[in-house]
């Protein structure tokens, strides 16, 4: 939200675009502040300046600071905000928790000429595949024969109607991101010089890193009683459990913000302990009856960590700027 042209050199990072946090922006002469929950949750139907948000706007606009929201995709990120939370309590981040279909993989086969092999790796690569990591164009390929005969109808590239063919031809592999597939296969089918280019899809087990919640563990014994207090040292704010304090919290699932609907996800994976907020009272009892312990650390203090971290790869990503750190706290629950 904002002027897009605005200046954003120097750049103001926080949890929550609040006024008192547009105001610090404004302040400190920021042109972009960036948080991650938008200013604009909920569609409006209008702009009301007695409304919270739409004053917020307005405060927005009269000081010259665009507002810009990393939300969702910072906690599918990777990394994003449950690795934040699991940096916080020292934890050790071993797998996703669940993964989104960006997050998982196929490979894609088929069988080419071998001097046809690169064309189709180029262009399976240009649809995004055969990325892993930070490489590109990778690919297994193992040289092998290939059988055909072409029927009364068939056009073939090599060989002749009704007469058996062996040919020379690559496997050619590659990694594909499933909500990709679909662009990868059909490139594959544009670029194979073949008439019929066959192709298989194998399916992929793991995950790239993308999706919400992590599945961590300590690097010394810790129950879950000790991992609560924890949670309110390094997290601030009150915390709440449900379950045995005493269990072992060897396998532990996170989920920064409100992450109750991963309880079935951190069952599944036979976590120890849920650590998470904005649990309700039935979904605690659940949890606990079915022997997952569960850890409510409060919204803002389960995503809180993140914000130093998004200001890290902002800085990263703009080293000739300038990124600040918002030192007010949008966490609406006082202690009495």
């Amino acid at each position: 939200m904002g002027d897009r042209g605005a200046d954003a050199g120097r750049c103001l990072v926080g949890l929550d675009p609040t006024p008192a946090v547009i105001a610090e922006a404004a302040e400190h002469g920021c042109g972009l502040l960036v948080t991650h929950h938008p200013l604009v949750f909920r569609p409006l139907a209008r702009l009301d300046l007695a409304d919270p948000v739409g004053g917020a706007v307005a405060l927005a606009l009269e000081a010259g600071v665009a507002v810009a929201a990393a939300h969702t995709n910072a906690d599918v990120a990777r990394p994003g905000v449950s690795d934040a939370l699991a940096g916080a309590l020292g934890l050790e981040v071993i797998d996703v928790l669940r993964p989104t279909e960006a997050g998982s993989r196929v490979k894609l086969v088929t069988f080419v000429p071998p001097e046809a092999t690169g064309k189709v790796l180029d262009a399976v690569v240009e649809a995004g595949g055969g990325v892993i990591g930070e490489y590109t164009h990778c690919s297994f390929r193992v040289r092998g024969a290939g059988t055909f005969l072409p029927g009364g109808a068939a056009n073939p590239v090599v060989g002749e109607r009704g007469a058996l063919r062996e040919v020379e031809e690559d496997r050619l592999e590659i990694v594909v991101p499933r909500h990709q597939l679909a662009a990868a296969a059909q490139a594959l089918v544009d670029a194979h010089p073949y008439e019929e280019a066959a192709h298989d899809v194998v399916p992929l087990g793991g995950a790239t890193g993308l999706g919400r919640g992590r599945l961590a563990r300590a690097e010394e014994a810790i129950d879950a009683a000790g991992l609560a207090r924890r949670c309110q040292e390094r997290l601030g704010g009150p915390v709440r459990m449900a379950g045995d304090p005493g269990s072992a919290a060897e396998h532990i699932a996170l989920c920064g913000g409100s992450g109750s609907e991963l309880i079935p996800d951190a069952l599944r994976a036979r976590a120890d302990v849920f650590v998470t907020g904005d649990l309700k009272h039935h979904q605690a009892l659940d949890a606990a009856a079915a022997g997952l312990t569960v850890i409510d650390a409060g919204h803002h203090g389960t995503e809180r960590p993140f914000v130093p971290v998004l200001g890290e790869a902002l800085g990263d990503a703009m080293p000739s700027g300038e990124v600040l750190i918002s030192d007010v706290s949008t966490d609406p629950f006082v202690r009495p």
